[in-house]
């Protein structure tokens, strides 16, 4: 049977939730005078919405077979990736084998070059990449993991990132990472808030229950290293993304001052192998955390968890639902895996790119096995208002 090539390609924007999973209503917790990089504003403090952290909306990509399969993906991009994918990396796509993916990357990748490299560029390319990946799963009545080599475990084990650890010890996720809330701008009272807020949740949670800091990106090496310092006391496991995404040096700084045994993470708005190669050789972290939905999609997340295992360092991928799930469940260097509480309260378990994905399990006291279902196993629910804003 001859292998079916690719027919079209399309790119759909959609609002509220999804992909971009910072695009909710009003008081949920993902939004609540999070520390940032724009804190040191402070009109701009309380809210990430308020310096437009929802602008972009999800980006849903689909791509069609001559066989009539159909795979697709969701990332964040919205507008900007939707005119990316339908006026530029349309022509690397259509006509091509669905079994081409290392080639339509490379394609895709050095053609943008020179806009690219990055940012929404590599978020749009990750869309494509992973709707490829589920378009040759479907074709081949598999699930992706299978594509990726079968897995290596029977379920995945979660840790919870949300407001209230506490509940998620309850829920059986093996830890919990908070977002810290005060940053530099706010000075000692802050860090005051910072420690006093994990002290409470030690006491609640007890000692054997992983507790970690979000920081994103919000801090500098001092006072990430103050802040490092004085939680250890309170068994912080690892401090996650302190420094902008740049600054490699003062990554491997910090590793270096934070107490003996706490773990200094990051990676999650990094991309492609020579970023995460920065990261490996200068020693700036224990654990990478790329996006799979970012960092160049599961073709390139493929070399940078090579690259990570022959450095000794964990690949633990920012959540992103299923698309992370199987490439988990197949590489022994990522032993467990993050889940995104969305429920407003963080205080009940819903699927992460909820309404716009069908069929997205979900962890059941902290964990999962990976559904059998051909492709990513999910399906774009037809009561979203996809829109199409341009076509090539």
């Amino acid at each position: 049977m001859a292998m079916p090539t690719i027919r079209h390609v399309r790119a759909f924007t959609v609002r509220g939730g999804g992909a971009d999973y910072h695009d909710q209503g009003a008081d949920h917790w993902i939004d609540d005078h999070i520390s940032t990089p724009m804190a040191r504003y402070p009109q701009y403090r309380q809210s990430r919405q308020s310096f437009g952290l929802n602008v972009l909306g999800s980006l849903v990509v689909e791509i069609e077979a001559s066989d009539g399969s159909v795979g697709f993906a969701v990332t964040t991009g919205g507008e900007i990736g939707a005119f990316i994918v339908e006026k530029h990396l349309a022509r690397f796509l259509e006509g091509q084998l669905v079994t081409d993916i290392e080639k339509m990357w490379d394609q895709m990748y050095y053609a943008t070059l020179y806009y690219g490299r990055k940012g929404i560029v590599l978020n749009t390319i990750s869309g494509v990449d992973l709707a490829l990946w589920d378009l040759l799963a479907k074709v081949r009545k598999e699930p992706v993991y299978q594509l990726l080599g079968g897995p290596v475990r029977d379920e995945l084990t979660f840790y919870a990132t949300g407001a209230r650890p506490d509940l998620a010890k309850q829920m059986g996720f093996i830890g919990g990472k908070m977002p810290l809330q005060h940053g530099p701008a706010e000075g000692e009272e802050g860090l005051r808030l910072n420690l006093e807020k994990l002290a409470d949740m030690r006491e609640k949670v007890g000692d054997e229950f992983w507790l970690m800091f979000d920081c994103w990106m919000s801090l500098d090496v001092n006072y990430a290293t103050r802040l490092a310092n004085a939680a250890h006391e309170y068994g912080l496991k690892w401090v996650e993304e302190c420094l902008s995404p740049d600054d490699y040096w003062g990554y491997a700084q910090l590793r270096k001052n934070v107490p003996r045994g706490m773990l200094v993470t990051t990676g999650e708005h990094e991309a492609t192998r020579w970023g995460f190669r920065l990261l490996l050789e200068m020693g700036c972290c224990d654990i990478i955390q790329p996006d799979v939905g970012w960092c160049g999609g599961m073709t390139e997340l493929i070399k940078i968890s090579a690259l990570a295992d022959a450095h000794n360092a964990l690949v633990v991928p920012h959540g992103s639902s299923v698309y992370s799930y199987h490439f988990v469940v197949t590489r022994h260097n990522s032993p467990f895996a993050e889940f995104l509480m969305m429920a407003p309260q963080a205080d009940k378990v819903v699927p992460m790119f909820n309404p716009l994905l069908l069929d997205e399990p979900v962890p059941v006291n902290g964990r999962m096995k990976v559904p059998e279902t051909p492709g990513f196993g999910v399906r774009l629910n037809p009561e979203c208002n996809l829109h199409r804003p341009y076509q090539h």
